[in-house]
């Protein structure tokens, strides 16, 4: 078996060496006061409230803005829907591959082709169960793929789909499928996110099998010259980054361009990382987590070669969906994160500064399972809420 360890250990120790000791003096446990900065321009918190745009009883698990303003969101169950500005949506089934769903399986990401206007084309995620075999059946073996497939004129149907990655091995395991999208800034190639699959000692850490890393192909598929391991015999080219746990965040910073994310921990050891090409984020060699049931998974919360988050959450807030806030609509909050969680159904606030996280205030409880985050084009954060559907954060 080819080991990530063995293969890269020279690398990530240099990588030790040159990046990580600054970025561990970031890590924090959660708090919940930003510090106002002196400004008495700060926005708080009690400030903001929440509108619902679109209605919606079930799981809307991604959702993104089209060219003309409209949404493009996933129903976990299967559907894309197309929802305009007056609440509307219509429902696209035609052409969309059979989806798993369920536990944490399902339709998951979408992501408009850069030149959607054009091409039409919409790139997304969904647990793909195995051929033959019946999605409905708990048994079902299943595994993330990415696709991509055209919107016809008409807007009812995907047409020309194809399977840009496909996951292996498919397994039963309902849990830890990822799956979030971006889009390169600099690069123009696809990210893409992948649970370890609930296999955390066999997958996270071997370069042989996917599952527990971040991944990097181009528009068409194909594999960039430059990826990390194409040049590694018996290794998953696609793979960017590794040692993940379960990934439901990955997004762009505005200014940097620099790739972030958040995963899920266990019980405590919910982290942010910023990604880089062929570093190890370390699941589950250390962590900040603990088993569900209270015993320990390791003692090592550090090792050589190893990256450190940039923060960690104790106890965990199931984070899923993050967003850059950007523009002058949230003063003194331009350039934080907006994070969704799951756990405590509200929205994670972290102030940053430097790049740094210096603080969390916790926005709007008792709103729900928020799903995913986002900036609108006008300027609003838009967040999806399980079972409630869109809203939008309004300043009163």
């Amino acid at each position: 078996m080819i080991t990530f360890s063995a293969r890269l250990l020279p690398l990530a120790l240099l990588v030790v060496t040159l990046c990580t000791c600054d970025r561990a003096q970031t890590v924090t446990p959660e708090t919940t006061d930003s510090p106002d900065r002196g400004s008495s321009l700060r926005l708080a918190p009690a400030a903001i409230k929440p509108v619902t745009v679109f209605a919606y009883e079930d799981i809307l698990w991604g959702f993104r803005f089209l060219p003309d303003g409209r949404m493009i969101a996933t129903d976990k169950a299967g559907k894309f829907l197309l929802i305009d500005a007056e609440g509307g949506a219509k429902e696209i089934t035609e052409g969309v591959p059979t989806v798993k769903n369920i536990g944490q399986g399902g339709l998951l990401d979408v992501l408009p082709s850069p030149t959607f206007a054009e091409d039409r084309m919409l790139y997304f995620s969904f647990s793909e169960p195995a051929a033959g075999q019946d999605p409905a059946d708990k048994n079902t073996p299943a595994s993330t793929s990415v696709a991509r497939g055209t919107l016809n004129a008409a807007e009812t149907a995907l047409e020309n789909v194809e399977i840009l990655y496909a996951a292996a091995p498919k397994t039963d395991k309902p849990y830890h499928f990822g799956s979030r999208l971006v889009w390169g800034p600099e690069d123009g190639h696809l990210y893409f996110t992948i649970g370890d699959r609930g296999e955390r000692d066999v997958n996270p850490q071997d370069s042989t099998r996917d599952g527990g890393k971040v991944y990097r192909i181009a528009a068409d598929g194909s594999i960039p010259a430059d990826n990390p391991f194409v040049d590694y015999a018996g290794a998953k080219q696609a793979i960017y980054s590794y040692g993940h746990r379960n990934p439901q965040s990955l997004t762009v910073h505005p200014v940097t361009g620099e790739i972030w994310e958040t995963e899920h921990g266990p019980r405590g050891g919910d982290e942010i990382n910023l990604i880089q090409p062929g570093l190890n984020y370390g699941w589950p060699t250390i962590t900040y987590g603990i088993n569900y049931n209270g015993s320990q998974i390791t003692e090592e919360v550090a090792a050589p070669g190893l990256e450190q988050p940039l923060h960690y959450w104790v106890p965990s807030i199931a984070p899923s969906g993050m967003a850059f806030v950007t523009g002058d609509r949230y003063p003194g909050w331009e350039g934080d994160l907006m994070v969704g969680s799951l756990k405590f159904s509200r929205l994670q606030h972290v102030d940053l500064e430097d790049g740094k996280v210096v603080g969390e205030q916790k926005l709007i409880e008792n709103l729900g399972r928020v799903r995913d985050v986002r900036m609108g084009p006008d300027g609003y954060l838009y967040a999806s809420v399980e079972v409630e559907g869109i809203v939008r954060l309004e300043v009163e």
